[in-house]
């Protein structure tokens, strides 16, 4: 068996190592969101016939526009709209102008006639001043004036023909200033008579000024084929396109399909499936994005390479197990269940993901779970995306995200599935309000089952799946972190019962090292633990360890400096090696094989030196390695400061100050911290930590007075 899991870790390993993981890795995703998708957004092929029955009813899967009835409104608009008339001022003008050129022709006449009487004694007959005045009008004007007319305006006196003129004019003004179409031509010229018997005009040229009106007086209310166009085209443009909506009914079940249903089914799309090239293409760019979200967020990422293979491997799994199984439940709503989308425990993948990885990639990836669902969940009514669904399980993820706190004991993570039980039921229920849709109390019933089943799953299954990613990746989360630090824990047993002084001490560096954490953004609870198991290489040999000499003799009194250095020092080594035995994480090994460094053990190097060996630094140091992360140099820093201070005699703020610092500063003199990335002023900032703590600790007591300190005895 244990073969089996070191070839396991031993691939995993190998996997993390792999230079173009990442790449494999994204592709991996990108096919399976394209397979699982694409089954979902493939517009539906049905097998029917013209002039069959519909054995089921159709809706549209989505919004398209019917061009031919958007065609056949607005050829009916247009037909409804009436021929445009306009009324024509300038014509008006040029009756009034034609009126006057016929009185100046005879006038002109006239006086033609009187000239040549005056000069030649004898005025031309009649009939020649008719032809004269013929000659200076237009046919159409000769038609409609008979000789009579003409003679009598000739024989009249300049005066009263001028008369004549102006009366006339006036009329046929009057008249053409009302709009006159051709139905009302007549009746507008029979107005002439009434209009000019208002003036005085002689009994012998009231027949000639009515002719002559008459005859001025034209329709002025016309035709206008501009304007009647730009109605059409008004009218054309205001008719709205008529469009088939997503999930209206195109046939109900038992209907026959008559010519325009079956039009309606080939404009939707549900007759021919070849069109597939906008719905795939708008896939792969969604697909392409999701992508990009993700490898925007791990490739910025400040770490090895093998770190970022590892987060990126662990991530793939979690968001492959939580789309499955939104797939497999989105199944059974082609079993004609209803709202199924209810029951995805989809809280699930973004607590995982915040456990084990980040809270802001949590939020990226419940966003995602989100769009996908609602592609997963879409039916016949609500064609390609159910927004219903997606609002859910968006909410419900990223509610699970937030409602994680940062110690997440698994207790924790139950509460945190009940609330998002609660919240599922409540946007559940505004969903259902804001549709404005009825349901049967039952169906309503059955929906807040699966709102409570959603949460809780969700709780169970991150509960479940968290100890195989933490064995299999070697993760060290806050809830393993937290068991580890119970005290029922073996080997924190073993140092209580066997090492009951390395135990007070572990207790008080993990308390000096947790505030010191938490004040330069390191990660205090793993400072915590880690404390704890710092020194479980003492519990090999208690007794040559100053605390745990209760009531017996020093050892190393009797012992050599060189004996004595390789007892105290093997305790690093020895700690490690038991935890790793134990198969402890890497990040507490870590702590107790780096937590004195390369320090130089020095009360038995001069020891040495003052007995007159011949010895060097180098054989008097720990082994290390150096603290190579925060945790493990802040540890290395308090075990020390706690070390001295409860030594010390008296101990007072100032003097806990001085000694904290000057511990810091020996430890920075001899390159202790060269190997981790710890900054002056967060060493600054650490000191100052450690003594508000240590201060708390060994605050300054009451004096009592002798008479009280004598029956404090007594008692």
């Amino acid at each position: 068996m244990k073969k089996n899991e070191n070839k396991e870790s031993s691939r995993l390993n190998r996997m993390k190592h792999f230079r173009f993981l990442h790449y494999i890795l994204y592709g991996f995703l990108a096919a399976l969101l394209f397979f699982l998708l694409f089954f979902h957004i493939r517009p539906e092929t049905l097998d029917l016939d013209l002039f069959s029955v519909s054995d089921q009813t159709i809706y549209s899967p989505s919004t398209v526009e019917d061009e031919q009835a958007t065609e056949n409104r607005k050829r009916e608009a247009v037909d409804e709209v009436k021929d445009q008339y306009v009324m024509r001022k300038d014509f008006s003008d040029n009756q009034v102008d034609l009126v006057a050129s016929i009185f100046s022709s005879i006038a002109e006449v006239k006086a033609e006639r009187d000239e040549k009487s005056k000069n030649e004694g004898s005025p031309p007959d009649d009939k020649t001043l008719i032809d004269s005045v013929k000659k200076q009008l237009t046919k159409d004007v000769n038609d409609a004036l008979s000789d009579d007319i003409i003679l009598s305006l000739l024989n009249t006196s300049n005066e009263e023909l001028e008369n004549v003129k102006d009366y006339v004019i006036t009329t046929v003004n009057s008249i053409m200033g009302n709009e006159i179409s051709i139905e009302e031509i007549e009746e507008a010229k029979n107005s002439v008579n009434k209009e000019l018997k208002n003036y005085s005009i002689p009994s012998e040229l009231q027949n000639a000024a009515v002719t002559v009106g008459r005859y001025a007086i034209i329709p002025n209310h016309v035709y206008d084929p501009k304007g009647t166009e730009q109605k059409r085209q008004d009218a054309a443009d205001n008719v709205q396109p008529v469009q088939i909506k997503q999930g209206q009914i195109l046939v109900e079940e038992n209907q026959l399909i008559d010519r325009e249903v079956y039009r309606k089914l080939q404009l939707a799309g549900l007759l021919d499936g070849s069109d597939l090239y906008r719905p795939v293409t708008g896939l792969l760019l969604l697909i392409g994005l999701f992508i990009a979200v993700m490898a925007y967020y791990f490739q910025k990422q400040d770490k090895p390479i093998t770190e970022k293979n590892k987060s990126l491997l662990l991530y793939s799994l979690i968001f492959v197990i939580t789309i499955l199984l939104m797939e497999v439940i989105s199944l059974f709503q082609q079993m004609d269940y209803r709202n199924t989308a209810y029951l995805v425990p989809v809280a699930m993948g973004g607590v995982l993901i915040k456990l084990l990885l980040d809270e802001k990639i949590a939020i990226l990836s419940s966003i995602i779970f989100a769009i996908c669902g609602s592609i997963m969940f879409n039916d016949e009514v609500t064609g390609v995306f159910n927004f219903v669904a997606g609002i859910y399980l968006l909410i419900s993820s990223i509610s699970g995200v937030l409602f994680l706190g940062k110690h997440n004991a698994r207790a924790k993570i139950l509460q945190t599935g009940l609330y998002v039980s609660i919240i599922n039921i409540l946007v559940m229920s505004a969903l259902l309000f804001i549709q404005n849709t009825t349901q049967p109390g039952w169906e309503i019933g059955t929906n807040a089952v699966m709102c409570i089943f959603s949460g809780v799953a969700s709780s169970v299954l991150a509960i479940g799946l968290t100890p195989f990613f933490e064995t299999g990746f070697g993760l060290l989360s806050t809830i393993r972190l937290i068991e580890l630090s119970n005290p029922n824990h073996p080997l924190l047993r073993k140092i209580l019962t066997e090492t009951p002084g390395t135990y007070h001490h572990s207790v008080m560096v993990a308390n000096l090292s947790e505030a010191a954490c938490e004040a330069v953004g390191a990660n205090g609870l793993l400072a915590r633990v880690g404390a704890y198991y710092h020194d479980i290489g003492k519990t090999k040999r208690p007794q040559y360890f100053i605390e745990n000499q209760m009531n017996i003799d020093n050892p190393h009194d009797k012992l050599s400096p060189q004996l004595s250095k390789n007892i105290i020092i093997s305790h690093a080594v020895d700690g490690a090696n038991m935890l790793r035995n134990h198969k402890m994480p890497k990040e507490l090994v870590d702590i107790a094989e780096q937590h004195h460094g390369t320090s130089l053990l020095k009360f038995f190097f001069y020891k040495a030196k003052e007995k007159g060996d011949r010895i060097t630094e180098e054989e008097f140091r720990y082994p290390g390695p150096k603290p190579q992360s925060k945790e493990a140099a802040i540890i290395s820093i308090a075990d020390s400061v706690e070390a001295a201070v409860r030594s010390m005699h008296n101990p007072n703020p100032d003097r806990i100050e001085k000694l904290v610092r000057a511990i810091i500063s020996d430890k920075l003199q001899d390159n202790q911290f060269s190997e981790c990335d710890l900054t002056f002023k967060e060493l600054n900032n650490i000191a100052k930590t450690l003594c508000e703590t240590l201060q708390g600790i060994f605050h300054s007591r009451i004096e009592y007075p002798e008479s009280v300190k004598q029956k404090v005895k007594q008692a």
